[in-house]
């Protein structure tokens, strides 16, 4: 990806978040809200700070302005959840699943608490 191009216009981007919402502007120009799913800010020392907006699927908002785009595939998530499920023990899972409050007496319930508790433990808790 080609760094910070010194020569491009800097643009007045102002977030003001609160809560589970923000208000976006550039240049003094509001974005729809719903026109933004998501954002980040970085900022490395000698370069210029940098805003991702991450744009929803909004067929009726309209934009335009200069912008350095990159494509990046997302990493495929098979090895990653390969080295987990090694590390887990299997007396450890069985014993966390029976232990479960949420463990069920329908069909395939033993199972359903076993990904559930490897979700939990895959998300740290």
């Amino acid at each position: 990806m080609d760094h910070a191009d010194h020569n491009e216009a800097a643009r007045r981007v102002q977030i003001t978040a609160r809560g589970g919402r923000a208000d976006i502007e550039i240049d003094g120009a509001r974005v729809d809200s719903g026109a933004v799913k998501a954002y980040t800010v970085s900022h490395f020392a000698g370069e210029r700070p940098e805003v991702l907006l991450h744009v929803a699927d909004r067929g009726g908002t309209q934009w335009s302005g200069m912008a350095r785009v990159a494509v990046a595939d997302l990493p495929d998530p098979g090895p990653a959840a390969a080295v987990f499920l090694d590390a887990i023990d299997p007396e450890a899972l069985e014993r966390a699943a029976l232990a479960r409050p949420d463990l069920g007496t329908e069909p395939y319930s033993l199972t359903k608490a076993m990904l559930t508790q490897l979700g939990d433990w895959a998300r740290g808790l």
